[in-house]
């Protein structure tokens, strides 16, 4: 395999598209709505798979027994995705979002966890995800349970793994709520928002220093949006431009999805061998390919990617 396995959220995503956002107890009307498969970790699985090619990306987490999960699986399986750590459950129905995108790309996005909160460390502890997790390359850390996450890390470094997470919504814990899980990770990959949350400052390096104290080998990677991205560690920081999507007369459609398509690409790059710096590359590369298309999961395949890949620059 030695591809990435990633554990995290699963949604079926329930998409309105509108002119504008609407105020309190006002109405606007919706000019289409799509369907479409999602979730933090079903997004970023898939990114890396268009990337890595079939039976190299795993997806661990949790579905109800409905026929929201019977779609999930046979999609992810059309993705190459292997399916072998996911778990069913008879006691939630599967995640679902509600999102809503203006006309500039923005959005909001409502969820409903379902089956995604009953991913336990027991679940990981399985012998049978216990084989598929000594065989990846890197582990994705997305959105389980805290205590899920945490485990994770702690079997995966106990074995050489490297370890990606990605707090999301976890960052608002705070600093001191996530150290157990921080000290076991490799990549810290989060929004400019989500670190502040967790450090109290909107100065990245000041943040990165601050992340770093208890971690020092800790590299934190910075998703700025249509700014490109940053990585503080040891050995100094790397600045990766985003993708001109003017350059190429392509505009933005969609920002829901695009920090998975960032974080599946940097894991994939990973996997492949490839250096920090060109790993900024891809996710970057990513990100931005995805923002031109509407659906969650508008991903790149690799052709796609490295048609693209020379036009972002990394400043040292």
């Amino acid at each position: 395999m030695k591809g990435p396995i990633v554990i995290g959220a699963i949604n079926w995503d329930t998409v309105l598209f509108v002119k504008r956002f609407p105020g309190a107890g006002e109405e606007v009307v919706v000019d289409h709505i799509t369907e479409v498969p999602g979730g933090k970790a079903g997004n970023t699985a898939v990114a890396a798979a268009r990337l890595l090619g079939r039976d190299r990306a795993v997806i661990f987490g949790a579905l109800g027994n409905d026929s929201i999960a019977t779609e999930q699986v046979r999609i992810f399986s059309e993705e190459g995705v292997i399916v072998a750590g996911l778990k069913h459950t008879n006691d939630r129905r599967s995640g679902q979002a509600y999102i809503v995108v203006d006309e500039s790309g923005e959005n909001k996005i409502y969820t409903h966890l379902g089956a995604n909160a009953t991913v336990t460390p027991s679940d990981v502890e399985d012998p049978s995800r216990r084989e598929l997790i000594s065989q990846a390359s890197v582990i994705t850390i997305m959105d389980p349970p805290l205590a899920t996450a945490t485990r994770l890390a702690e079997m995966a470094k106990q074995i050489g793994i490297r370890v990606t997470f990605d707090p999301g919504v976890k960052s608002e814990i705070g600093l001191a709520g996530l150290q157990p899980i921080l000290r076991n990770v490799d990549f810290l990959v989060s929004n400019e928002s989500e670190v502040k949350n967790l450090t109290g400052t909107a100065d990245s390096a000041k943040a990165a220093d601050i992340l770093r104290d208890n971690n020092p080998s800790l590299k934190v990677v910075t998703k700025l949006g249509a700014r490109g991205s940053i990585e503080f560690s040891a050995e100094g920081q790397l600045y990766c431009e985003p993708l001109d999507l003017q350059a190429l007369n392509l505009k933005v459609t969609n920002t829901v999805g695009c920090g998975d398509a960032f974080l599946g690409a940097f894991s994939a790059a990973l996997c492949e061998g490839f250096s920090d710096l060109e790993a900024l590359k891809w996710g970057s590369c990513a990100a931005g390919l995805k923002a031109t298309k509407p659906e969650t999961r508008g991903s790149p395949n690799r052709e796609t990617l490295m048609k693209h890949l020379d036009q972002v620059k990394i400043r040292k």
